[in-house]
């Protein structure tokens, strides 16, 4: 049987809630040129794997995080699947906004967290972990204990691992970049020859420039 890291992989390829483009990359709001797109919520409207993921988000966290009292999902990729977590495994729910509610109580965290529970902050996506490790930063500040953090996928970068290690987050994540290669590659969604491609772009994405447009220059 496949691992789950490479089950996943092939599925969110397969729905593209993965897309590579090598030769006219995408351009992500950091400015950094990618081959690389990902949007997790498309597979909320794929019933089969909806729940695979909210099954082994749940399986994952009872194995590394069992003490868990609350689950806090981050705005807007995990709210739902933090959601379907949390019913599973029959404990509160809260969600964290990126920014504060601009009227009415202003509230950062929808939900109730008591002073000291122990709280598993649910993402969809980790690419540098800045925005992940607020939501962290609001749960610590409402009086929650991180125990830890659980996505469905992340990148990889040597970054975000120096940012989780920095804040003290213990992360698991149900499948990664590397993983996403080889399905990839499996499949037939890319040749041999853009596997080099690839891993050199997220050695360093900030500086990346796809072959194309270095042959232009």
């Amino acid at each position: 049987m496949k691992q789950v890291e490479r089950l996943l992989a092939e599925k969110l390829l397969k729905i593209s809630a993965i897309i590579l483009q090598l030769d006219n990359p995408f351009t992500w709001a950091s400015g950094w040129n990618s081959p690389i797109y990902t949007d997790n919520r498309k597979t909320l409207s794929y019933p089969e794997i909806r729940s695979f993921i909210k099954v082994e988000l749940t399986r994952m966290i009872m194995e590394s995080f069992k003490d868990v009292e609350v689950v806090a999902g981050v705005a807007t990729g995990a709210i739902a699947q933090g959601a379907l977590v949390a019913d599973l495994l029959g404990v509160p729910y809260v969600y964290v906004r990126s920014t504060p509610k601009d009227h009415g109580l202003e509230n950062l965290i929808e939900g109730n967290i008591k002073p000291g529970q122990k709280v598993v902050v649910v993402e969809d996506l980790i690419s540098t972990g800045k925005s992940s490790l607020k939501a962290v930063e609001a749960v610590r500040a409402a009086g929650g204990d991180v125990i830890g953090m659980v996505a469905l996928f992340t990148y990889g970068f040597p970054l975000a691992e120096q940012n989780f290690r920095e804040a003290g987050v213990k992360l698991a994540t149900l499948s990664n970049y590397n993983a996403m290669i080889e399905a990839a590659l499996a499949t037939g969604y890319i040749q041999e020859t853009d596997v080099d491609t690839l891993k050199e772009w997220r050695k360093d994405p900030a500086n990346w420039t796809p072959a194309t447009a270095a042959s232009k220059d």
